[in-house]
């Protein structure tokens, strides 16, 4: 993906470089399940290599996958919004390393420094628009008689 939802498209350098200051490596081996739909949303990661896909609980269905994330992508966002619960569920389809962070600190960053706050109110606020905007293109596809009309 290449879009104003990356990391480095998404934040003034100043900014990436203070977030990264309190970011923690992990990795994630293929299946591994990130978060739950109506779980506590308390952290959140920056791919690096890998694949995330993202899915919908579907009553008597498979959960819908709804899009998948690649290297520079924020993986979650609910955290950034009270009640602090996931909206959608996130695992590794491939092996995945990744940044992770603790969202009551970036939480408190933003807070404290109203600059560094709105940058990443504007970053996630871009995520959920490119992520309803996927969902709902998705949900065309599976749902509408003729598709979403658009080709991928």
């Amino acid at each position: 993906m290449t879009s104003a939802t990356t990391l480095n498209s998404a934040l003034a350098a100043e900014h990436r470089e203070r977030l990264m200051r309190i970011a923690r490596e992990v990795s994630f081996e293929a299946g591994t399940r990130l978060f739950e739909e109506g779980r506590r949303a308390d952290r959140l990661w920056i791919v690096r290599t890998g694949t995330i896909t993202l899915d919908l609980h579907v009553p008597g269905r498979r959960a819908a996958l709804v899009e998948s994330l690649g290297p520079g992508e924020l993986i979650g966002w609910s955290w950034h919004f009270a009640p602090y619960v996931w909206h959608m569920g996130a695992e590794a389809a491939s092996p995945v390393r990744a940044y992770e962070f603790d969202a009551e600190i970036v939480r408190r960053m933003c807070a404290e420094d109203a600059e560094f706050g709105r940058a990443v109110a504007v970053w996630v606020g871009r995520v959920v628009a490119q992520r309803l905007h996927a969902a709902r293109i998705r949900l065309l596809d599976l749902y509408a008689p003729y598709g979403s009309g658009v080709w991928l």
